[in-house]
């Protein structure tokens, strides 16, 4: 996830870490009472949400996947999402206005919990931002904007997935409007699938005033339901 929009980006956020039930770390950000992920397991939500909902239900539609995650933040949805053996190229853009600092990301206990090399997780915090897709590996291709999601620019058509990872509607108002979806949905392709955590009717209906097909999913652990969307 990614911070609120209306904070200083000469400000630092005070971000503690904290271990969710299924043994991930996550972080806390005292100042909006909000977590990166869910107290119940951060990788528990993150692949049923962004993985199962989304990334799996595309794989079979699209000869590449070209995926926008709102919210780079720890750079779970990203490993998570390199880590699946694909016969697709993946061209991953995270929009961040608040990236994790080096200190932060060795904390981070992912490639423990995912029995993984530190460097590969290591080398999505490394790559450069605001530039090209830099390759990660020969199938994952990383391109991470350093802004929010307000000015960032998007290409019309482009995005066949999107991993709409804000923190909630009551915390982050301003990344759950009209004018934010109408932006998403322009640059989606026909048949482009995203997904989220929330489940509020109002979330819903401003999905679908954007124009997507929008149908309730059972959501992980802590929760009851979730929303995908559909262009």
């Amino acid at each position: 996830m990614g911070l609120k929009s209306h904070i200083s980006q000469s400000q630092i956020p005070n971000r503690e870490i904290i271990l969710t039930e299924d043994g991930s770390h996550t972080f806390y950000l005292p100042e909006l009472q909000e977590h990166y992920h869910s107290v119940h397991g951060a990788v528990q939500e993150a692949r049923h949400v962004y993985i199962n909902a989304a990334l799996r239900a595309s794989l079979p539609l699209f000869s590449e996947i070209r995926l926008l995650e709102v919210g780079f933040g720890t750079g779970l949805n990203a490993l998570l999402t390199l880590l699946e053996n694909t016969t697709q190229k993946i061209y991953y853009c995270g929009v961040e206005a608040f990236p994790m600092t080096a200190s932060e990301v060795e904390k981070i206990n992912y490639p423990k919990i995912l029995q993984i090399a530190p460097t590969l997780f290591q080398s999505l915090h490394n790559a450069p931002w605001d530039t090209e897709y830099e390759p990660i590996t020969s199938a994952f291709y990383l391109k991470k904007l350093a802004t929010t999601l307000q000015t960032a620019v998007l290409p019309d058509n482009y995005f066949n997935v999107v991993y709409f990872d804000a923190f909630a509607p009551s915390v982050q108002p301003e990344l759950w409007n009209d004018e934010i979806f109408e932006k998403i949905y322009a640059s989606m392709t026909v048949g482009g699938v995203m997904t989220t955590y929330s489940a509020k009717g109002s979330v819903r209906r401003a999905w679908q005033q954007a124009g997507f097909t929008v149908e309730r999913l059972p959501a992980p652990a802590g929760k009851r339901e979730m929303l995908r969307a559909v262009k």
